[in-house]
């Protein structure tokens, strides 16, 4: 199977936290969009200060590569307003897809309200602008009955306010690879986790991420049903071979 096209192709650290200059930063940047180029991934997945650099390189190749950014990035904390002002901008600078990090925390803490006017508001700002949205739940941060609510909450808040016309381009994401478990337990896209998230999205999309470190990993995934896969290690993983860490 080639699974090049389910393959969104990821590089999110900053500078610090990957302990390199701007500059350096900026080159893993430019050779992760290349390589998506190269290879024909479906998408390159960026920070939001990349995106107009992925949009020019990638209209320069004349190549059907996606470029996909992330919104409230990593914790999802941060108010529905300034989401929206960042998504926004992300738009503006040339984004295909918005990848928003639910706040979770505030599900967790039960204020459903703000959550289901954060999922409406990011949903209905992506779509009329054209562009696919998800959103990131976390799921090493919820626990099985957790995950199982929150896909929910997703799912029936764009059915109801958006209408199942637009189901197809709102997906449910498994995880930040950002997110440190206490207990140093798998944090991504585990085969148990994606299970609730299918069983519970339908008839959204489902994108695995975080912790797929092999080809073998990936069409598991395809086999159970998500429709994408999101990784720091692409080309890796599409030529059968496996990641060396990375998320």
């Amino acid at each position: 199977m080639d699974i090049r096209k389910y393959l969104d192709s990821t590089y999110l650290k900053t500078a610090e936290q990957a302990g390199l200059s701007e500059e350096e930063n900026r080159k893993i940047v430019e050779k992760t969009i290349q390589e998506a180029i190269d290879e024909g991934f479906y998408l390159v997945m960026i920070r939001p200060e990349y995106v107009k650099l992925a949009r020019k390189m990638i209209d320069e190749a004349g190549a059907d590569v996606k470029v996909g950014t992330v919104i409230g990035f990593p914790e999802g904390t941060a108010h529905w307003l300034a989401k929206l002002e960042e998504a926004k901008k992300a738009i503006a600078d040339g984004a295909d897809e918005l990848d928003f990090v639910v706040n979770y925390e505030a599900f967790k803490n039960g204020n459903t309200d703000l959550v289901k006017k954060e999922i409406f508001e990011g949903t209905l700002l992506g779509l009329k602008n054209g562009k696919v949205v998800k959103w990131i739940i976390e799921a090493a941060a919820l626990s099985d009955d957790q995950i199982a609510e929150l896909t929910q909450l997703i799912r029936n808040t764009v059915l109801q306010t958006i209408g199942l016309g637009a189901a197809d381009k709102v997906f449910v994401k498994s995880s930040t690879g950002f997110y440190q478990t206490p207990d140093g337990s798998p944090n991504g896209a585990t085969p148990h986790n994606i299970k609730i998230m299918l069983e519970n999205a339908d008839p959204l999309p489902v994108k695995a991420a975080g912790g797929i470190r092999s080809y073998e990993d990936a069409v598991k995934m395809i086999e159970m049903g998500v429709k994408r896969i999101g990784t720091s290690s692409a080309k890796k993983i599409a030529e059968g071979g496996k990641a060396d860490g990375g998320y």
